[in-house]
């Protein structure tokens, strides 16, 4: 029994779901609020995924309005769409003044609002708004995956300094935000009463999942917030694991649940089990509900049916022509992106490998605040690019924000220097300014877009929300570039970004990837975003990866032939969803790691044989 989720009586109880993308936080969390408002508490589920999928979970559109549940009388939900709550925010912060200022003054405020932290301010904005609302009983937060939380959660004692310091700031006048401090003081409070609000992380019995919520703790607990109880979830039944393949895939995940039930020792921990099919829809819903919280059985989900799926097949030239540089250019650049929890990380990490033993000089380089290359690779992996031991054509870089950040305050004061201490001082000021982090990552990103130095730069990237927005990010720089009177120190600025956007544009020089496996969530989410590059960066999608195939010739029982029959069903959607080569990556019995064991998968993955799927998904 999860009793955290319980509220006091007569107090508003606010329970945060977090963990790992694509470790099941939004199943958990809804299947949570469901039972909740059964039980006759007047609950609200929010999401602040930038990437939600609450609408398929319940099958009804819900979008940026709270919305009741026909079918579950006491249940209101939404999700926070980005762009209408910043332009909601930004209306507020200017409100008070906009009768005391000209129009250039308020088209200055307007224009330094459009920067990159906006969102993120007014998401939090947003989830303060929730914390401090009395008509429910119970606010349920689907947060966005854990870094990202984490640095939601961080970002107002940079704000807190921008109130103090006064004048106009890139989250809005300092005049609109001093009422919203006190809001923000009360809403830590909250947070860091745990009567009032639980904590509940939801990780899988794997190695990156487990150091991910460790990680998460740990960068909590300053905060003042502690973990409440945490949800193990797809866990492999025992009966169904009747071959070697998977009583070794059954194996690794109990010694795993050992090393959770012993990190987190004092801790509510409670195990869910893989089921045979997707968790959607209200009835399976209540099912994981009812499981989580009163002990009962989980209804049998095996479905028999027969479905057949005929692969297109693409040449082994055509994958190698989209990650291999074009006769016209000496660089490649391949962007590896997807859902959160979806396999990103590893697949990124087997095509550098691969592609550096092919002979090409790679470099490997992750964006995602949350990035496990270390662990993957067993290397280590720094903020500079550093070559790879044993394999001496692949560079590996982690981009570290805070020292992107110290990085780019040097240069960009060095610019200045000679303008003056008035220029300076402003300049100074907005470099302090809480989205000059971001600022400073993407500037470090936007370096490794140059031809020349190496002939392939593989980008391991964020879940697709954030990716989404680091790469929209040149289009609106131009509220944010001015930095005082830094477009005078470096006149060429607007020009480097236009180069940016004009190469990722170009599929000679770009591939972009989509990774997914056969499930919906990850499908529907890859389209969204595809379709949002593709309408707002004019980014096309290449290369549709597909990761986590059941082999052939293992789980030769109802459980896994029913999990197969649903990847069947998924394979031909996610070839008629994208009209793009497909490569095909099996479910693998070990976790790929190290050098030597990606090199292997790698060989496979890339073969003919493996690419036309004989040995996956029949």
């Amino acid at each position: 029994m999860l009793d955290c989720v319980l509220p006091l009586s007569g107090q508003t109880k606010y329970i945060f779901f977090s963990g790992k993308g694509g470790v099941g936080k939004s199943t958990m969390s809804c299947a949570v609020a469901v039972w909740l408002a059964q039980k006759g508490y007047k609950t609200l589920l929010v999401t602040t995924d930038p990437a939600p999928n609450l609408s398929d979970i319940f099958r009804q559109d819900i979008g940026a309005k709270v919305t009741s549940i026909p079918l579950v009388p006491n249940l209101s939900v939404i999700e926070i769409d980005p762009d209408v709550a910043s332009e909601e925010y930004r209306e507020r912060a200017i409100e008070p003044i906009k009768d005391f200022v000209d129009e250039e003054q308020l088209f200055q405020i307007k224009e330094k609002m459009k920067s990159p932290c906006i969102e993120e301010v007014a998401a939090f904005d947003k989830f303060i708004e929730f914390m401090d609302d009395p008509q429910f009983d119970v606010v349920v937060f689907d947060t966005a995956p854990t870094g990202h939380t984490i640095r939601l959660l961080e970002l107002p004692s940079g704000w807190s300094k921008e109130i103090d310091r006064g004048g106009s700031t890139c989250i809005g006048p300092s005049s609109s935000l001093q009422e919203v401090q006190v809001k923000y003081n009360k809403a830590i409070a909250y947070l860091q009463d745990k009567q009032r609000t639980s904590f509940v992380f939801v990780l899988r019995p794997e190695k990156l999942s487990l150091l991910e919520t460790i990680r998460s703790r740990n960068e909590l607990s300053p905060l003042g917030i502690s973990l409440s109880a945490l949800i193990v979830n797809g866990l492999f039944p025992k009966e169904a694991c009747s071959d070697n393949f998977f009583l070794k895939k059954f194996s690794s995940q109990q010694q795993y649940l050992r090393e959770i039930f012993s990190e987190f020792d004092g801790i509510s921990i409670k195990e869910f089990p893989l089921v045979a099919t997707e968790l959607n829809g209200i009835d399976l819903i209540t099912s994981v509900g009812q499981f989580l919280l009163d002990g009962v059985e989980l209804p049998s989900t095996i479905k028999e049916s027969s479905v057949s799926y005929e692969h297109i097949p693409f040449s082994h030239n055509d994958i190698y022509d989209l990650i291999t540089p074009s006769p016209n250019h000496k660089t490649k650049f391949v962007f590896i992106t997807g859902k959160g929890g979806v396999g990103k990380s590893t697949i990124a990490c087997i095509t550098a490998v691969h592609l550096a033993e092919k002979g090409y000089k790679t470099l490997l380089v992750s964006t995602d605040p949350a990035s496990h290359l270390e662990s993957i690779l067993g290397h280590p992996v720094g903020h500079e690019p550093k070559v790879i031991a044993d394999l001496p054509l692949l560079f590996a870089a982690r981009i570290d924000q805070k020292q992107a950040l110290i990085d780019y305050k040097k240069r960009i004061m060095l610019a200045v220097d000679s303008l003056g201490e008035g220029v300076k001082a402003s300049v100074l000021e907005e470099l302090n300014s809480p989205c000059a982090e971001e600022m400073a990552a993407f500037e470090c990103f936007m370096s490794y877009l140059v031809q020349g130095e190496y002939q392939i730069v593989v980008f391991d990237t964020a879940p697709t929300g954030h990716t989404l927005r680091l790469l929209e990010l040149p289009t609106d720089w131009g509220g944010q570039v001015d930095l005082g009177s830094l477009t005078k120190a470096s006149e060429n600025t607007n020009r480097t970004y236009g180069d940016v956007i004009a190469t990722m544009r170009d599929p000679q020089q770009c591939t972009f990837a989509f990774v997914m496996y056969p499930e919906y969530t990850p499908i529907v989410e890859a389209k969204r975003a595809s379709e949002d590059l593709k309408a707002q960066v004019g980014i096309h999608t290449n290369l549709a990866i597909v990761n986590m195939l059941l082999p052939a010739n293992v789980g030769e029982n109802n459980f896994f032939q029913s999990r197969r029959q649903q990847q069947l069903r998924y394979m031909a959607m996610i070839q008629k969803t994208f009209a793009v080569p497909l490569l095909h990556v099996p479910l693998f019995d070990n976790e790929p790691e190290g050098i030597n064991c990606l090199s292997q998968i790698g060989k496979s993955v890339f073969s003919e044989s493996a690419r036309l799927c004989n040995n996956c998904c029949k």
